[in-house]
Order: C-alpha cells, then structure tokens, then sequence
C-alpha cells in the first residue's frame, strides 16, 4: 500500500526534522533485522530494548526514515527523514488507522476466551472464496501486532479478518478504536485472563469493548448459548446483534451432529428456516461453534452456501492446536499444546474419550493466568478426567498437581495417575507407561512448552 512521509506526518501529527516529506516509503517495520530498502523505521521501547538504540542500524541496512520520540544524539544523513512524534507505539496504530480508513475496507474483528484464532481461520477460508483476504498471522492479535498486520494491506485486499487477543480491560477498546470493525465475533466468556480482571462479569465487560465503535451499520455475531453473551437484548444496542449456537433461539443454530469422528464432524444447521449440511476437518463439538460464526459471516457477506462449505472444508487445523497424528508404534497423539483454559481442556478430553485406542492417557500441564482461582480451575479439570473416563493421568508442573489429586479422590486410582515437576520428568514416565494402540493428550499453557513431549513422541516413532 503506497503511502508518503506527507501521510505519515498527517496520520501521527509528527513533525518533521528533516527529509523529504513527499518521500515514498516501500514498508514499515519496527525490528531494525527486517529493514529493506526504502522502509520507514519505528522504534518502540519495550521492557528490554529501546528501539531508538537501534535507528542508525535501520538507515545503514535501507531505511530512508524514522520516527523518534526521543531528542536524537546520533549523526544522520541530511538526506534520511526524521519525524518527531510524541509515542512510536500510538504512532504506530495511528499510522494502521490511517491506511485502514484511506482504503475503506471492511474488518471482521474476533475475540473471545477461547476459540479465537481457529474461528479467524474459518471465516478467512469462507471469505476467501470470493474475496481477497488480509488476516493475522500467528499470535499478531495484540496492540502491536494487530496494527502491524494492517500494514500488510495490499490494494488486492477486499477484507480484512483481525483476531483481537487482550489480558485487562482497556484493550480490547484500544483495537477497535484502531479498526472500527464492521463485524465484531465474540466466541464466549471464559474465564482466561481472570487473575488480572477478577470475574468473569469483568471479562464479559472487557470482551464487549469489541462493539465500543460499532454503528447502526454494523454486526455483532455472538455465542447465543454462552450464559453472559445469551443475555444481550437486541433492543438496548445501536448495532444489530447476530447469535449462532445449539440453541434454537438462535439466529443460526445446529440441528443435529450428523457424524463426529477424529478428522472430522459432519453437521446440520438451520439458516433462515431452511437445512444445510457443513463438514469441518477439525475435530470436536466446539469447533463447530468456532464454524458457525464463519458460516454466519459468510451469511453476511451474500457468499452462496456451496462457497461457505468449500470454505469451512479447506481449514484443516495447526500444529499446535488439537493436530491429531499416529506414530509407527501404533500410538494416536493429539497435539493440543498452544494454550491450555478449563474450557479448552474440556473440549481436549472430550476428543481424547471419543478416540478408538486401548487406552486413554492425558498429559496435561499448568494452566496460567488463573489467579486465586487456579485451584479451583485446575480442580475443576481433575473432575473433568475422572467424568470422560480417562484410564491413565499424567500431570506436568505444580499447578497441575491439583487435577492429579482431585482425580484420585474422584475415583481414578492412585496407581493410575503421575504428577512431574517438568517436561523431561514426564518423558521418562511416558517412556515407561505408554504402549502399541494407546490414544495421548499433550495439553497446557503455551509457558509450559509441551510440544517438548510431542516432540519425544514424534521421534520415539
């Protein structure tokens, strides 16, 4: 997207220290290592590192400008642009601002305690049916990464699909102040995040800020079987609200499971009175909810049903979340090691039940960012392992020892369950217990870093 030093002057109100502002920059960065020629360089001062350290590294590897908030001690040439401005980081946002209100394209904008990104993969495969579409890439869904995904934006691209992610209030606001989408997803209300919001009301409150900037011409598309988000009355809100789910109070809602295997779920759902059958690649129950937000979005955007069900069969799952594989000893592993929530390990033990094998071991590891309510959260899991039937249950770190031990007062036998420290603690217990045809769940928080398990598994093959 071409756009002039006059631009980024009018869309920070920086002041220019010398240079050319009918300048032409190539591209953007804020990682002095990823300059090319002819990028505007953004310094950011972060917990570690000052990016103005770095501004005479990004001119000798190309840049031709930069923006400082600092009064610079450094020798630059005459020729390289400087703009002064108040704050890189508002800078930064201001400048995605800019190019997302000069190309007036509309954003679909996702969050949510859990569900996210899976549902961002799922409207952007639908939409990619007929239109060009701009997405986040990995874990770029918060105040930096989320602007510095607009700055990909291209002339080709119709739409925009931004995953919004947030750890306190605030920031979710900041956002969609930046985007102002003109559908706001929210997936449900967990409770991630409640160490610092304390409650899930908070969260519910928080998640909200998607709609902060949405008019009369705009779409929030909720989980109407969430206990919070069911409540919203249509009546109360300037912008029109849209639910999916089970129920069928719901503006779209699922009729029936047709077929749920370990590749895939098979499903009908009901659109404006009228039954269509979907297949997603994926599975798990709450995957077609993260589909059904897709399908509503397709909806939406007048994309034909067939297109919104090649769409949702395209997507077939990451690395790192529920990827199902078998070994060559015969053993199934699903890889669910990005994030861990109480919900989300639900959904990970559901799978792990519904799977053929002789036995079902569950690896799981700390869930973070619980707060007073860790022991209860992780509590909650060990009650959740006994109910799904579990036979074998491994747990990594110290948090998680208060699902091995609520476990065995439920009635999973002591003899059957194994607490460790660490990851390479855990390998050794593997080593020892796992067999041909066995069925394993690697799960916990993304600080944990488990994929080290699936990693012995993989190789142990």
């Amino acid at each position: 997207m071409e756009i002039s030093i006059k631009d980024i002057l009018s869309a920070t109100g920086g002041e220019i220290l010398s240079g050319n502002e009918n300048l032409i920059i190539s591209g953007i960065a804020i990682d002095s290592r990823k300059i090319k020629e002819g990028y505007l360089f953004i310094p950011i001062i972060g917990q570690r590192f000052d990016g103005h350290m770095f501004i005479e590294d990004a001119f000798s590897l190309g840049a031709v400008a930069a923006l400082t908030s600092r009064n610079l001690d450094i020798k630059i040439s005459e020729d390289k642009t400087i703009i002064k401005v108040d704050d890189t980081l508002k800078s930064l946002q201001k400048i995605a601002q800019f190019l997302l209100k000069k190309t007036d394209i509309p954003v679909v904008a996702v969050t949510g305690s859990t569900g996210k990104t899976t549902t961002k993969e799922f409207i952007s495969s639908v939409l990619s049916e007929k239109y060009k579409v701009l997405k986040n890439e990995g874990n770029f869904n918060n105040h930096i990464g989320l602007p510095l995904t607009v700055l990909k934006l291209k002339k080709e691209h119709d739409i925009a699909v931004l995953e919004m992610g947030m750890s306190n209030r605030g920031e979710i606001d900041v956002l969609s102040k930046l985007t102002k989408p003109k559908i706001g997803i929210i997936t449900n209300i967990g409770i991630s995040h409640i160490e610092n919001l304390g409650s899930r009301k908070a969260i519910f409150k928080a998640k909200m800020e998607i709609a902060n900037y949405m008019d009369k011409n705009s779409i929030l598309i909720v989980n109407g079987d969430d206990d919070f988000l069911g409540t919203l009355k249509k009546s109360e809100f300037d912008f029109k609200i849209f639910s999916v789910g089970f129920k069928k109070t719901n503006d779209i809602y699922v009729e029936k499971i047709i077929n749920s295997n370990t590749n895939e779920v098979e499903f009908l759902v009901c659109i404006e009175n009228k039954s269509f059958n979907f297949k997603i690649k994926v599975p798990g129950i709450h995957n077609v909810y993260n589909a059904l937000f897709a399908i509503a979005v397709g909806v939406v955007f007048k994309i034909p049903i067939d297109d919104i069900i090649k769409g949702l069969k395209k997507y077939k799952g990451s690395k790192m979340r529920l990827n199902i594989f078998k070994t060559s000893k015969g053993i199934t592993v699903i890889n669910d090691c990005y994030n861990a929530s109480p919900d989300s390990m639900k959904a990970a033990l559901e799978i792990l039940k519904n799977i053929e094998g002789k036995r079902k071991i569950a690896v799981l590891g700390d869930m973070f960012e619980m707060g007073e309510y860790s022991e209860n959260a992780h509590s909650e899991v060990g009650k959740m392992v006994v109910e799904k039937n579990i036979n074998l249950l491994i747990t990594v770190g110290k948090e998680s020892r208060m699902i091995a031990k609520t476990a065995i007062e439920k009635g999973l036998k002591s003899e059957r369950v194994f607490t460790a420290e660490k990851n390479d603690t855990a390998i050794n217990l593997i080593k020892d217990i796992i067999k041909q045809d066995d069925v394993i769940l690697v799960k916990g928080s993304r600080g944990m870093k488990m994929e080290e398990i699936v990693h012995f598994l993989q190789e142990r093959s």
